[in-house]
Order: structure tokens, then C-alpha cells, then sequence
């Protein structure tokens, strides 16, 4: 971190609003929101927190921080909402976009249209959806049609055209399915009743819009206005037919979003599911496949599904029911406060027909993740990359080598030596099958990666003996001859020499060595299968050099400050956690400290730091 950023870390508002990573070119990284800018942003440089990999490398790139102060936290949801939309930073968690799904719009216009679209423009225009089942779209579109006479023309209708007698009437008022507002048949107020009685429909209104029309039809039958009575009670029918086809699942008097999530860890993708509930009956069902979970919380995810849905939302609710926690439920419970007018009322049930009912709402998440998950398993299936199917011609191996393992060793000066396992299948990193080593046959401080390589590797397939398996179809061992030697060794020992190709790969990255043999195999620099071997070696280096690092984070982080007395572990994490880092713990007053510690506490640390230096003897 800069001395520039550093300072900058420090100037931060406490209040809430949104920040965005940016790296050297200007290029933003990630976009978030907090409650409390300082502490949140300050939070991603704390010395010895522990991170996710994803969180890591996003922090290695920072080298700009831009934040936006919003008045309430509400404001700063919808504001990273945007953000991300326009910006689609690399390192967020991202939904499907909504542009992929159709909506239902009321032209903001006179006589408003109404009609599906995949743009959502702002022009004032009203749009409900998305509809990710195209067929229930088209259901509520026909029932609107079937019910309402409106026009479908894009005429421009202001009142002089029409005066003027502009316009004549088109086939669909002499088929009786538009009233003619272009040659002034209907009044604008009308039309507008009309529209009025269409949103309530597409917001689930389905009872109190039929109440609604039969008290108009008695009204009109009281004033022996027999022919638009019939017209009112056809249109009473239609919607009493539509609505026996929507499902009870609660009080009829309630409307309740219920929200719930599926993941699966090893796709990296999960699935968001939203069922609306209005006046008791389901009336829709939208879900969104969430990429890039690596590191993230289900609470985390859930949180992002659900901000996203109400940042565009056109009705709200009374009740919001989720399947688990929300990372931050403060701020989508002030977001539905500010634009409902009241408290809605966000909770995870425990107990009863509630949590039967978003039991069922687990299950379509689940199904709705295997559906997506079988239409990218038959888009991938009998494709194998072209790298893995060049690394077996390179190699010239017997078998395709569709699962790799790849073996690494880390270590600082001898000490903390850790040995990384990483697969790939098919090309591709299988994450979930990683695995780490501490090694114990090796004494610290005295490096050797012979004998490192001889345990991890002894340890890893001995386990996989007992386990039966999954066998690679090639080992890589990231080092030379002496190396691959080691791990043969190994692998004779436990009895599984010969079930599988080994290779040991040199600095020099194009050369592989087999075992037993003084000539190199060299892979053309041209190759797909060198790139494929670069990025199966880096990547066991990276989890390697992690996995030491983290080692080695925990055990400084029981030192310094622990050795003051009356400071404990719970006090040296909050001291790290509220000023960011041991130096700026250093740099704080005897105020400052005390506000996180206590008065007694403060003074002992500040002693500590103030106490001049002495010489050895002295």
C-alpha cells in the first residue's frame, strides 16, 4: 500500500455511502457499500486478517480508493446496485443480467401501451418482471388482452391531433379490442381507470380488482346500463377463471416475497429463487444464476439477490421471508422502509407451515441449479479442450489426460514448509479436490524438497488407495529430476507405480522429464498443451505460497502485541480490526487506543511503545 492510499485510508467519512477499488489504470476492481465507510474499506488492508483467495488478489491490485458518501444506507444499496450494473467489476459477485429476461411495460405516454420488451429504458415507464418463464408472460399478456380494450398503435395522441380529427379508427375497434381513444371514443380519465386496473393485476391484485369491477358493474346495472354491465361481468368471470389456476399457499390477506438460494461450490455458480405471494396465492416465479461465488457467504449472495430485485422493484410487499440470514440485513430492511412508507416486516422462519412453505422454495432453488447445471454439462460434454488433447500428443501418452494433479512445495528459509496439491479436469481447475500439507518429516529451519515431495506424495496416494480413487490420468511434480526421483520413490512405496503417468517439469518450462529417462521431452513453444502446463504449475504455486502465507499470518499474529501484558487475543483482533493495522496501533494516541480498549489497557500498550530502546546487558 502506497503512503498515498495510506493517508487517504484515514481521511475516510465514518458515515455511509459506497467505495470502488481501482487499480493503477484508473480501472475499478470491485464496488461496495458500508454502513461506515472507514472501517469498512480500512478493513481490506488489516495486516494478518485472514482472506479468501479471491479477496487476496483483489487487495495485491488496489492501488486508488474513490468513495461516494450517500444520507442513509438505503441510498448506498441502490447507488452500488447501479454501479455494478454499468461497471461490472471483475472482483463482485455478478446475477445474470436482467436484459436477458423480458418485462411487461406501461408506455409512459397518453393513452399508455402496454407490452413486452427486454429494454428497460428511463423514461418514466412503469416495467414488471422480469419474466424468466416466457409462458406466464404471455398468460398475463393475453389476459390483459382478453380483458381490456387498449390500443396497440404507436400513434403520437395529443388532444389537437385528435380534435382535428387526425386519425381514423383502426380494425381493432371494429373487432371491439381498442375503444378508439385516437378519434376521442374514450376520455383519457377512462383509459387511465383502465391502466389503473391493469398494474393492480400485474401486481397480483387479483381479488381486489374483482371486487373493484363488481361493484362498477352493480353501479352500471343500477343505472340500467345493461350492456356495459354484461361487458363488466364477462370481465369479472375472466379474472375469477384466471384466478383458480393460481396456487393457495397462505393468508389470503398477506403479500410475502419469499427468497432462497442454491449453491453448488464446485461450478462456482449458484441459483437465486423469488416467489410472490399476493393475497395468498403464488402468482410468479423468478430466479437468477449467480457466477463467480468463490469466497463469498450464502448470506453474502442471498444479500446481492435480493438488493438487486427491490433496486428495481415496483411493488413491495408487507412480509419478505428468506430460506437464511442476510450478510447485512440492516440495509435492505431501511431500503424497504424508505420506498414502502412503513416497516416491512424481513425474517427466516423456524418453525410451522412457514417453514414448509420455504422448504419449497429450497427445493425449486435446488432444481432450478440442476437444470442449469445439466444445460452446461451437455453444452461441455464430449468437448474436451483442444490443450488437453495437444498435451497428450506432446506427451505422447496413452490416455487423455483429462484429470491432472500437480504437486508444489513452499517454504520461508526452511521454516513453514507447506505442500500444495491443485487438480484440473479437463482443462479447467477442480477446486473442491485441492488440497494442502504441513509437512512433518522435515525439521524447520532445514530445507528439503526431496524429502517434502517424498511425504506429500506418499500421503496423498496412499489415501487415495484406501479411498479407491479418483485416479489421475497424469501427475505433474513442479521441480526437476531429483524431485520426480523422490516422488517415484513414493509412489513404489505405496504401491501405485505404473497406474498413472508421472512427470517432473523443469524451470525451464517446456522441458518434462519421464521417469528413468536422461532426455528431456520438449514441448513446442506453440503448443496450447505448454499453456495448459503453465497454468496448472502456477496455480499449484499460488496454493502453495497461500496456504504457507496464512500459516505464517496466524503465528505473527500471536506475537507483538501479545506480548504486552493485559492485552489477550480477543483484544489484539479488535485493536487490528478497528484501526486497520499494527502500525497505525503503533502511531495512535493513548485516547484513541483507550476507545477500543479501555483506559488501563491504552496506558500499558502506549508505555510499551514509548519505552525507549536499551541495549543488550544493559
Amino acid at each position: 500500500m502506497t503512503d498515498a492510499l495510506d493517508d487517504k485510508l484515514r481521511q475516510l467519512p465514518t458515515g455511509p455511502g459506497v467505495y470502488q477499488h481501482k487499480d493503477a489504470d484508473g480501472t475499478v476492481l470491485y464496488v461496495g457499500k458500508a454502513k461506515n465507510l472507514r472501517n469498512r474499506v480500512r478493513s481490506y488492508f488489516q495486516e494478518g486478517r485472514p482472506r479468501e483467495a479471491r479477496i487476496q488478489a483483489l487487495v495485491k491490485r488496489i492501488d486508488d480508493v474513490e468513495v461516494i458518501v450517500t444520507d442513509t444506507e438505503a441510498e448506498s444499496l441502490l447507488l452500488e446496485d447501479n454501479l455494478i450494473k454499468r461497471l461490472k467489476p471483475r472482483y463482485n459477485v455478478l446475477l445474470k443480467d436482467d436484459k436477458s429476461y423480458p418485462f411487461i411495460c406501461i408506455k409512459n405516454e397518453r393513452f399508455p401501451r402496454v407490452f413486452p420488451t427486454r429494454k428497460v429504458r428511463r423514461d418514466g415507464s412503469e416495467y414488471f418482471g422480469p419474466y424468466t418463464d416466457a409462458k406466464a408472460m404471455n398468460l398475463m399478456l393475453k389476459t390483459i388482452k382478453d380483458l381490456f380494450k387498449l390500443r396497440s398503435c404507436s400513434l403520437h395522441l395529443n388532444q389537437a391531433a385528435i380534435e382535428a380529427g387526425k386519425y381514423q379508427p383502426c380494425l381493432d375497434y371494429h373487432i371491439q379490442k381498442c375503444a378508439a381513444p385516437c378519434v376521442g371514443y374514450e376520455t383519457e380519465a377512462h383509459y387511465n381507470q383502465t391502466i389503473e386496473q391493469i398494474r393492480r393485476l400485474l401486481n397480483g391484485k387479483t381479488g381486489e380488482l374483482i371486487a373493484l369491477l363488481k361493484d362498477e358493474m352493480g353501479r352500471l346495472a343500477a343505472d340500467k346500463q345493461f350492456e356495459e354491465a354484461a361487458a363488466y361481468r364477462d370481465r369479472v368471470r375472466a379474472l375469477e377463471k384466471y384466478a383458480q389456476r393460481q396456487k393457495v399457499v397462505t393468508d389470503p390477506e398477506v403479500d410475502r416475497d419469499l427468497f432462497a438460494l442454491a449453491v453448488d461450490r464446485e461450478s462456482d455458480a449458484g441459483v437465486g429463487v423469488l416467489f410472490k405471494v399476493r393475497e395468498g396465492k403464488i402468482i410468479g416465479r423468478q430466479h437468477k444464476v449467480v457466477r463467480g461465488i468463490e469466497g463469498s457467504e450464502d448470506g453474502e449472495l442471498l444479500q446481492r439477490f435480493v438488493e438487486a430485485y427491490y433496486a428495481q422493484a415496483t411493488f413491495l410487499p408487507n412480509e419478505v421471508y428468506l430460506a437464511g440470514p442476510l450478510a447485512e440485513p440492516s440495509a435492505v430492511e431501511e431500503l424497504l422502509r424508505e420506498r414502502k412508507g412503513k416497516k416491512v416486516e424481513v425474517r427466516t422462519p423456524q418453525r410451522g407451515e412457514k417453514v414448509d412453505l420455504m422448504n419449497m422454495v429450497e427445493a425449486n432453488a435446488r432444481l432450478l441449479l440442476s437444470e442449469w447445471q445439466l444445460q452446461q454439462e451437455k453444452r461441455e460434454e464430449d468437448r474436451i479442450p483442444r490443450s488437453v488433447m495437444s498435451l497428450q500428443r506432446d506427451l505422447r501418452l496413452k490416455k487423455t489426460p483429462r484429470r491432472i494433479e500437480c504437486f508444489d512445495i513452499s517454504h520461508l528459509g526452511g521454516t513453514g514448509t507447506v505442500a500444495s496439491c491443485v487438480v484440473f479436469q479437463d482443462g479447467k481447475p477442480r477446486k473442491s479436490d485441492y488440497r494442502t500439507y504441513k509437512i512433518r518429516t522435515v525439521e524447520s529451519g532445514k530445507p528439503d524438497d526431496f524429502q517434502s515431495m517424498r511425504e506429500v506424495v506418499e500421503r496423498r496416494y496412499s489415501r487415495l488407495l484406501e479411498e479407491n480413487g479418483p485416479w489421475p490420468d497424469l501427475v505433474i511434480i513442479d521441480g526437476g529430476k531429483g524431485q520426480l526421483s523422490s516422488s517415484v520413490e513414493s509412489l513404489r512405496r505405496v504401491d501405485v507405480y505404473g497406474k498413472f503417468p508421472v512427470v517432473g517439469l523443469a524451470k525451464r518450462l517446456e522441458e518434462v522429464f519421464f521417469p528413468g529417462q536422461s532426455e528431456s521431452v520438449i514441448i513446442p513453444r506453440t503448443s496450447s498443451s505448454l499453456r495448459l502446463i503453465q497454468r496448472v504449475r502456477d496455480e499449484a504455486h499460488r496454493f502453495a505460497v497461500t496456504a504457507q502465507r496464512k500459516q505464517r499470518r496466524i503465528k505473527d499474529l500471536r506475537s507483538e502485541l501479545l506480548d504486552i501484558p493485559g492485552v489477550g487475543a480477543k483484544t489484539a483482533k479488535k485493536l487490528l480490526t478497528e484501526l486497520g493495522s499494527l502500525k497505525s496501533v503503533k502511531a495512535a494516541t493513548e485516547a484513541e487506543i483507550a476507545a477500543v480498549t479501555g483506559p488501563a489497557v491504552a496506558r500499558a500498550i502506549r508505555q510499551h511503545y514509548d519505552a525507549p530502546a536499551t541495549a543488550d546487558g544493559a
